[in-house]
């Protein structure tokens, strides 16, 4: 598992590129038959990718987590952004198609992952964050699982910034401690997200960028509303959000991403939005 410290904002301005990539981009997410773990001291997330291919594979603990098995103290929220397979939780097995999702709660113990097909592998993308309480393990299917009021018709194909925020976790979906996710999708034109931007001072966030053709990139914005910087991203990429910083993109094509938050606060809205006025 790697571990990445925290950032203060005051030495993130006067980072160069390699700098910034290496504190905040997370690359090559999914290899093939390894689970791959970042544990970010910013609000004790961890962000993972599980390929299984030609075996199956078992979440451990390592020695970073001092913990006797991974869900010991933590709860996680999983998408598969991949071929069909399986979580197996504990001896219960689901069953993944692509973008169908899992929250698992504290406790659990044996956690397992499969693909049904090595030729097309399941990809699992994932979120851990501390817990505090047992919430029940929750199978989420986009179609039919979330509620109307999760998802969002947001943004205008004027403003190129016409997407679909499908909110997975978060109270009133799936109870949690304090993680939440969602997949937001741009419709096709529209290639910005979350702007006119925001921070959240009370939760940090970690995107993860998919659905990107080969040849394109993604502009990840990020830095205080005054201080911008950005970061070039390809499909299957990730990035850490410190709370003070804003969390934006655009892009060379429409794509999707996942989102994932953790911090004190669970209200969605809770957010410190920013005038297009005062960005520099």
């Amino acid at each position: 598992m790697e571990v990445r410290q925290g950032a203060n904002a005051r030495d993130v301005k006067n980072y160069d590129t390699d700098r910034l990539r290496n504190d905040f981009l997370i690359q090559n997410l999914f290899p093939d038959d390894e689970v791959k773990l970042i544990y970010s001291q910013i609000d004790r997330i961890i962000v993972g990718g599980v390929k299984p291919v030609n075996k199956t594979l078992k979440l451990e603990a390592g020695t970073e987590l001092k913990a006797a098995y991974f869900l010991e103290r933590r709860e996680m929220g999983i998408m598969n952004v991949g071929g069909n397979g399986s979580v197996i939780v504990d001896g219960t097995e689901y069953k993944f198609k692509y973008r169908d999702g899992l929250y698992i709660g504290m406790g659990s113990k044996d956690i397992e992952f499969k693909s049904e097909d090595p030729s097309n592998p399941a990809k699992f993308y994932l979120n851990s964050t501390p817990a505090h309480k047992t919430y029940p393990t929750v199978f989420i299917n986009p179609e039919k699982d979330i509620k109307e009021e999760n998802k969002l018709e947001l943004g205008s194909q004027e403003g190129a910034n016409h997407r679909l925020n499908r909110k997975y976790i978060l109270p009133g979906q799936v109870e949690t401690c304090q993680l939440e996710m969602g997949i937001t999708t741009m419709y096709p034109g529209s290639v910005w997200n979350t702007m006119p931007c925001h921070t959240h001072d009370r939760r940090m966030e970690v995107y993860f960028y998919f659905e990107i053709p080969e040849n394109d990139v993604v502009f990840h914005y990020m830095g205080e509303p005054t201080e911008t910087r950005h970061i070039i991203m390809r499909s299957e990429e990730a990035v850490i959000s410190p709370s003070w910083s804003i969390h934006s993109a655009s892009a060379t094509h429409a794509y999707a991403f996942v989102w994932g938050m953790a911090g004190e606060n669970q209200d969605f809205d809770d957010m410190d939005w920013v005038d297009m006025k005062d960005l520099r």
